[in-house]
């Protein structure tokens, strides 16, 4: 029944918890959560996802907003660091690669700036995969019906021919209320291989 799988790549594919990244950067909450607004929180963080804004554009509002709040040397260093946030989930990409050899295409399908989908590209998260939709691409971001579309259309799928997987309940039901078959992978991968494998896919 169904033809392909769509993951998710930040909290997916890689690692994604920048609240316990800057836990264990500042051990201040305080902070945290003032470096956490200005940065992933905000609405710069949002339109470099959907393309609308460069990074370096982007860094200088962060850094200028930084000054206002006293906290310009705690928002560069996680500028400068960020990145280090995204390591490959290994059980996850393995479960992307097996899926594909057994006849499933595999896409991805995520909010995240274009330089952020590049570097994935080099740790080679998405080796194999038949492709995907960014939302840098098509300037709209999950959970809007927009960047789901732009990938049936993309590849001629169909919704019920598709098993999403994603990290935001928001995600999921949007996908869901599309006719796509959803997973919230909240827990483990061994959690999201039974889920799948009632879905009648193989995951062996």
């Amino acid at each position: 029944m169904y033809q392909a799988i769509l993951f998710d790549i930040g909290g997916v594919l890689v690692e994604w918890k920048p609240r316990d990244y800057l836990m264990e950067r500042f051990t201040n909450a305080a902070v945290e959560n003032k470096v956490y607004n200005i940065t992933f929180g905000s609405r710069e963080w949002g339109l470099l996802d959907a393309g609308r804004l460069a990074r370096y554009e982007a860094n200088q509002i962060m850094l200028a907003k930084a000054d206002k709040e006293n906290c310009r040397f705690e928002v560069q260093e996680v500028l400068d660091d960020w990145e280090s946030i995204l390591k490959p989930r290994h059980r996850v990409v393995e479960l992307a690669q097996r899926l594909k050899k057994k006849g499933y295409r595999v896409f991805y399908l995520s909010n995240i700036a274009a330089d952020t989908l590049g570097y994935v590209q080099r740790l080679g998260v998405l080796d194999g995969f038949d492709g995907g939709v960014a939302s840098c691409e098509v300037h709209c971001c999950k959970p809007e019906p927009g960047i789901y579309t732009a990938l049936l259309e993309k590849y001629s799928l169909s919704a019920q021919e598709c098993i999403f997987i994603d990290d935001s309940d928001a995600n999921v039901r949007a996908a869901y209320e599309l006719g796509i078959t959803s997973i919230a992978l909240h827990r483990s991968v061994n959690a999201l291989q039974r889920n799948l494998r009632s879905c009648g896919v193989n995951t062996r």
